[in-house]
């Protein structure tokens, strides 16, 4: 037994040493500035596949004993909550109490080995991506009204992988991995400990390659519109694989029916109506291991029936022909977002401003979190930004909102996910390796 123990750690060993050797020897890096990468007509440069992807993960540390992330000037950034574990998501209810998902990708269902999953496992748990999943959801209070939080409640637990939160009707509704769940709720209540009513089945494993889902209520309370991301990259799993993914979903919850509203999105998340135009909006990550410089993530307006092109083509009609078979019908009528987000940033959370505190500069427009990069050198995201809108539709060049996520040692010190608005206007930030929640007001 201790031969066997001793050889299998040998070959551990030969393979991460392998694996270090072949991420050094590749040295592909961007052409153009992530800045590029960003707004209505980002720059596009030709496909840079490499033998293997480039990797170029930020380690993960923990922050110090008084650093925070860096606020933009003007602004200023305090920890809300802090110890939190895999903070990911967030839902402000109607009395100012703040719903945070803890959670992480549940356990895979196929397991079979493979060389390349090896080694993307290795190199996320350095990013901090590997933790076990707390399944649960926590309520945030701040009684005294100093923009910190004093009371903490276990309001939800034993869940799967829980992400979007969305409260509609006197009903939490709350988006598991493999399924949407309804609580009843009541205003002040700081636990529920009802198992919850299955509404609809979402998409799952036993892949599940993407695992997060969010979800938003319409106005008038009658659906749920539901993120559901790829099974692949680009559909190297077999379009099989990807019923119903890749898509926005809505359920109707009188008769419970679900039916695809969008789709060709290769991994949505962020969900959002626009306080101007009353339009759907969807941050969405795009693909990889076709160079530095590709493909923009972006936000974009979700049109009911609309095609975003994943996995045959990107922004429009840009083919991938990695995809086979081609599918140029479906090409030809891909709609191109509406912005882009620069290559790899990794966009997750958008929330809209519909709020005056940080004045009439931010008022309409999307504060976006993005959680960064692993496929780019130099990296990209490990920010929030903010992208100015007029009359509904972006109106000007990203603002870095909060940075310093990368610290001087070149490890993350945390990595934002979702965002929020709570009752007072400020910002809140979801940190995920920094476990902490993050709060930004205007200075003073």
């Amino acid at each position: 037994m201790r031969r066997v123990l001793v050889a299998i750690a040998a070959i551990f060993i030969l393979l991460l040493a392998l694996g270090g050797v072949l991420v050094l020897l590749n040295r592909e890096e961007a052409t153009v500035s992530v800045e590029q990468g960003y707004g209505t007509s980002p720059a596009l440069p030709a496909p840079n596949p490499t033998l293997l992807p480039t990797i170029n993960v930020a380690d993960a540390a923990m922050w110090g004993e008084g650093e925070t992330p860096v606020p933009v000037s003007g602004m200023a950034v305090g920890s809300f909550a802090t110890d939190m574990d895999h903070p990911r998501w967030l839902h402000v209810l109607p009395n100012g109490d703040i719903l945070v998902a803890e959670t992480n990708k549940p356990p895979k269902e196929d397991e079979s080995f493979s060389l390349r999953g090896f080694f993307m496992k290795v190199f996320m748990s350095r990013a901090g991506a590997e933790v076990a999943s707390a399944n649960r959801i926590t309520l945030l209070r701040d009684t005294d009204k100093d923009g910190v939080a004093n009371e903490r409640y276990p309001f939800l637990e034993n869940l799967n992988s829980p992400f979007g939160m969305a409260l509609s009707g006197g009903v939490l509704y709350v988006a598991n991995t493999d399924a949407i769940l309804a609580f009843p709720y009541q205003d002040g209540v700081t636990t529920i400990r009802s198992p919850g009513e299955k509404i609809a089945d979402l998409p799952a494993g036993p892949i599940n390659h993407h695992w997060t889902k969010d979800i938003i209520a319409s106005s008038d309370g009658s659906k749920l519109f539901a993120t559901v991301g790829s099974n692949s990259n680009v559909g190297e799993n077999g379009m099989e694989a990807e019923a119903n993914r890749a898509a926005v979903l809505e359920i109707n919850l009188h008769d419970r029916k679900v039916r695809l509203f969008a789709s060709g999105l290769r991994n949505p998340n962020g969900l959002a109506w626009q306080p101007q135009s009353g339009e759907l909006w969807v941050a969405v990550n795009e693909r990889d291991e076709i160079g530095s410089d590709l493909v923009p993530d972006y936000m974009t307006s979700v049109k009911d029936g609309g095609f975003y092109g994943w996995p045959y083509s990107y922004f429009g009609q840009h083919v991938d022909i990695r995809v086979t078979p081609a599918r140029p019908d479906l090409v030809e009528k891909a709609l191109v977002p509406d912005y882009a987000l620069g290559p790899h940033t990794a966009s997750l959370g958008l929330v809209f401003n519909g709020g005056d505190l940080f004045g009439p500069e931010f008022k309409h427009g999307a504060f976006v979190g993005q959680h960064g990069s692993w496929n780019r050198r130099p990296r990209s995201g490990y920010k929030v930004v903010f992208i100015p809108f007029a009359q509904g539709k972006p109106s000007g060049a990203p603002v870095d909102i909060l940075t310093g996520f990368i610290g001087s040692d070149d490890k993350a010190r945390g990595r934002p996910v979702g965002v929020a608005i709570d009752r007072e206007g400020a910002l809140l930030v979801a940190d995920d390796v920094g476990n902490t929640i993050w709060r930004v007001t205007p200075a003073i």
